[in-house]
C-alpha cells in the first residue's frame, strides 16, 4: 500500500488538508486523517492539491497525432501520452466523421488499446458523420450520411469500453436512437439543426448529452428556443463546453452555468494534434488548419477544434465561469464520469474507486499524475 499526503486532497466535500489517501492494487482504499495512516504503507508527502484525474469526452489528438488519419493502438499511445502531462487520466479517443471503413477500424483499435492497457483509454466517441450538413463545421461534407442499419450494428459492436455517439437526432431514423441506447451506446445531439421541438424529442428518444454546446447547433432565439434552448431548459441532459476563450463568448458560458447548474456541465477540450507537441498546423480532411494566436482555423477562418488541454480548462473554467476551484475539477472528473456511466469506477477520490489522481501546483498546473495508481511524471 501507499499512502500520498499532499497539502490539500480534494473529496467529495471539498479541499481537505492533513489527509492522506491510501493505495491498494490500484484503488483508493481510504481517506484518511494523517494520524491514521496505516503504519505498514509507503508514505509519500505532496506538495499541492491532490484531486481526480481529469476525463475528456472528446479528444481528436494530440502529440503530433491525429485519430482520424492514425486509427491504431500506436497512435492512441502518443495521444493519451500527450494530454496524460495536461491532468487526462481518462479520455475517448473521438473520430470526427469519415467513412464507416475508417470508424471499423479506430473501433478496433480501441478495443486493442483497452486489451494492452493502454493508460487511460475508456471507449471511444464517434462525432459523426451521422450529422446534419448545415452545421457541419469543419467536418468533411462528402463523409456525412444516413444512420442506416449497417452503421447501426457497427456503432454497436465495441467489446469493452464506452461508445458514445454524437449525431443530429432530426435526422435518426424512427427507432435508431432507441437502438443504440439499447445496446448501451451513449448518444449525444450535436451537428444538428435540429428545432428545439426535435431536440426535446432526441432527448425522450434517449439522447443523454450535448456535444461542445452553443457550437454547431441551433441556438436560443426568443421565439425558437433551437438545440442550445432544450439543452439549457433539460434538468438532466449534460453539455460539453469548450473554455478556450474561442469558441464561447464568457458571457453565454455563465448563462449556461445559471441555468444547468455545475452538475451536468463537463469540460472538454476538442484537442487537435498540436496539443503537447511543437506543431502549429496539420491537415485535416485535405485542408490546412493553422494554428495562430491559440486558434485553430482552416483558411476560411472556420474553427477546427482547438489547442486546448483539461490543465488548462480547468484554469480558464474558474476565471471564465468564476466558479471556485473544486467546483472546475469536479466538472473535469465526476460529471464526464457520470455521462460515460462510469461514476462508480473513476471520476472522484473516494474508497472503492480507480486510483486515477493528479497532483496541481499552486498555479493549477500539473505536478504529477497517477492512473490506476501507478505513476508518471508530468512533461
Amino acid at each position: 500500500m501507499i499512502a500520498l499526503c499532499p497539502s490539500r486532497l480534494l473529496t467529495p466535500d471539498g479541499f481537505q488538508t492533513d489527509r492522506c489517501l491510501v493505495i491498494g492494487d490500484g484503488r483508493i482504499v481510504d481517506l484518511l486523517p494523517i494520524e491514521y495512516c496505516p503504519a505498514g504503507a509507503a508514505r509519500e508527502s505532496l506538495e499541492g492539491d491532490l484531486v481526480p484525474g481529469f476525463i475528456d469526452l472528446q479528444v481528436n489528438g494530440g502529440g503530433g497525432v491525429l485519430f482520424n488519419d492514425d486509427p491504431t493502438v500506436e497512435g492512441i499511445e502518443a495521444i493519451g501520452r500527450a494530454h496524460r502531462a495536461f491532468g487526462t487520466t481518462g479520455f475517448l479517443p473521438t473520430l470526427i466523421s469519415d467513412d464507416l471503413e475508417t470508424v471499423d477500424r479506430a473501433m478496433r483499435a480501441v478495443e486493442a488499446a483497452i486489451a494492452r492497457r493502454v493508460p487511460g483509454v475508456l471507449g471511444i466517441h464517434i462525432e459523426g458523420p451521422f450529422i446534419n450538413r448545415e452545421k457541419r463545421g469543419i467536418h468533411d461534407e462528402c463523409k456525412i450520411r444516413q444512420l442506416d442499419e449497417p452503421a447501426i450494428r457497427l456503432l454497436t459492436s465495441l467489446s469493452s469500453g464506452v461508445t458514445l455517439v454524437t449525431l443530429a437526432p432530426e435526422l435518426a431514423p424512427d427507432g435508431a436512437i432507441e437502438a443504440l441506447v439499447a445496446a448501451g451506446v451513449v448518444v449525444a445531439a450535436g451537428h444538428t439543426a435540429a428545432s428545439y421541438e426535435q431536440a426535446r424529442e432526441g432527448l425522450e428518444r434517449g439522447v443523454t448529452g450535448f456535444t461542445h454546446l452553443f457550437n454547431a447547433m441551433t441556438q436560443l432565439s426568443g421565439r425558437s428556443p433551437g438545440a442550445v434552448g432544450a439543452a439549457l431548459e433539460s434538468r438532466d441532459a449534460w453539455c460539453g463546453i469548450i473554455a478556450d476563450g474561442f469558441h464561447i463568448h464568457p458571457a453565454s458560458l455563465r448563462v449556461a452555468l445559471a441555468a444547468k447548474g455545475t452538475d451536468t456541465l463537463i469540460l472538454v477540450t476538442d484537442a487537435m494534434p498540436t496539443v503537447g507537441s511543437d506543431r502549429t498546423g496539420f491537415t485535416l480532411g485535405g485542408r490546412p488548419i493553422r494554428l495562430e494566436d491559440g486558434r485553430l482555423t482552416d483558411d476560411g477562418g472556420t474553427l477546427a477544434g482547438s489547442n486546448l488541454d483539461m490543465a488548462t480548462a480547468v484554469r480558464n473554467a474558474v476565471d471564465l465561469l468564476g466558479v471556485d476551484l473544486a467546483t472546475s475539477i469536479r466538472m473535469a472528473s465526476v460529471n464526464p464520469a457520470r455521462a460515460l456511466g462510469i461514476g462508480g469506477t473513476t471520476g472522484a477520490l473516494r474508497p472503492g474507486l480507480n486510483a486515477d489522481l493528479v497532483l496541481l501546483d499552486r498555479d493549477g498546473r500539473v505536478a504529477r499524475t497517477w492512473i490506476s495508481g501507478a505513476a508518471a511524471p508530468a512533461r
